[in-house]
């Protein structure tokens, strides 16, 4: 039998930029495109808010998951440091809320890419987006970090062509951002939207193991994606509200297609299509390749069959669980509504995060002063309690459906642990 020592591993190649751009293209695919309109419904003129309540969240989120890393610079994120600091238990249902999180976010991207490129046969497009993305992680990493450059050039672009113009045309409208009519209940499950638009970050923990010099670079990567990614989705949100208003955009399938035309402009309107697409791609790609190494961190610890653990020996990837990934989203594509899969995804990624705040309380009560450990604490604190806050605020079928699967997941723990 071949000794462990002797597998192929991951391979330490990217650098702070590489991992920027892999955060860049999750949150930016997953979050103005596609979770504007539906955090408006929801919101109402409370947009803003649920933005800024999200914004913090994540930000706990952020710090907890960079301090982790630097200490558990391993592939699996979440799944590793609740499994090392809070016992096996927490590491599996962390992982297994990511893997069905993400796995429904996979859907939605492809979708999403789907709608914008080609209407008539979304499907049709999402499937091969999916079956082609799987392929290029098949290749290597540093592949899909090049083609994440080019992604994260074109979505940045489209959305300062968004703000530009609707800033400067005759169709703003400064009451459009009037609060009045808010509510506590509208602007909490308005955030747990938009923290699905935030959620890209962890993409950097779970690939601790290909980047290097992980005790600085990690952390460095997630803070300036993170403020990169606030400050479009502040400017972009704005400028929708003062072109479209709450009201429209809460009905709007096209949000920012909607901003250039209502500015006068309706031949930008197909590079903002172009835009969306690509977009959605490169969350998809990005999420396609944090799901797989979260399935080969689990797969290693036998939660998962081991088969999904095998990395290439030639492109150091771990093929398995990305062929099986990129199945399971081809399916789910066929089956799947763009915005149940959202709030789905949020929740679920929710309490993935919870347990990262967790995790993050017990490491900061070792090795320091108890006026210390307080002062450490209380990050992990508030994300822990938004984290809760924002996934019980969202539907209550969509509540129930979720802790469901997770229910399912904590099952297979007992099961794995007793055989």
């Amino acid at each position: 039998m071949t000794n462990a020592a002797s597998q192929p591993t991951l391979r330490r190649r990217l650098g702070v930029t590489d991992a920027v751009l892999t955060g860049l293209g999750a949150m930016l695919g997953a979050g103005i495109f596609v979770t504007l309109a539906p955090v408006a419904a929801t919101a109402g003129p409370g947009v803003l808010l649920a933005l800024a309540l999200a914004a913090a969240v994540a930000y706990c989120n952020a710090r907890s998951s960079a301090r982790l890393a630097t200490v558990y610079p391993a592939a699996g994120g979440t799944y590793v440091y609740g499994r090392e600091e809070l016992g096996p238990f927490w590491g599996h249902l962390a992982g297994w809320s990511f893997v069905v999180g993400k796995t429904a976010s996979c859907a939605a991207m492809a979708l999403t890419a789907g709608y914008y490129l080609w209407p008539d046969q979304a499907h049709a497009v999402a499937v091969a987006a999916v079956v082609a993305f799987t392929a290029l992680n098949c290749f290597g990493i540093t592949k899909s970090a090049w083609a994440l450059r080019l992604i994260v050039a074109v979505v940045v672009t489209v959305l300062l062509v968004v703000v530009v113009t609707g800033l400067t045309s005759s169709a703003v409208a400064a009451d459009r951002l009037d609060l009045g009519g808010s509510s506590v209940t509208g602007v909490l499950g308005g955030a747990a939207l938009w923290f699905f638009a935030f959620a890209g970050y962890a993409r950097i923990a779970t690939l601790g193991e290909e980047v290097r010099d992980p005790e600085r670079k990690i952390s460095r990567a997630i803070t300036i994606a993170f403020a990169i990614v606030v400050t479009l989705y502040a400017l972009v949100g704005i400028t929708a509200l003062l072109v479209v208003g709450h009201a429209a955009l809460s009905e709007s399938s096209a949000p920012l297609v909607d901003v250039v035309e209502l500015s006068g402009h309706d031949g930008l309107a197909p590079v903002v299509r172009i835009g969306a697409a690509v977009a959605a791609l490169g969350a998809l790609l990005t999420l396609i390749l944090g799901v797989s190494r979260t399935t080969l961190a689990m797969a290693r610890d036998r939660y998962l069959p081991a088969a999904l653990a095998t990395v290439h020996p030639r492109y150091a990837v771990p093929r398995h669980a990305e062929v099986v990934v990129g199945v399971i989203v081809a399916v789910l594509v066929a089956t799947l509504d763009v915005r149940g899969a959202i709030g789905f995804s949020a929740f679920s990624v929710l309490i993935y995060y919870a347990v990262a705040n967790a995790s993050a309380w017990s490491l900061a009560g070792r090795g320091q002063s108890r006026r210390g450990v307080a002062a450490a604490r209380i990050v992990p604190a508030l994300g822990f309690i938004g984290c809760l806050a924002l996934g019980f605020s969202l539907s209550l079928g969509t509540v129930v459906a979720a802790v469901v699967v997770l229910a399912v997941g904590a099952c297979a723990f007992a099961v794995s642990n007793r055989r």
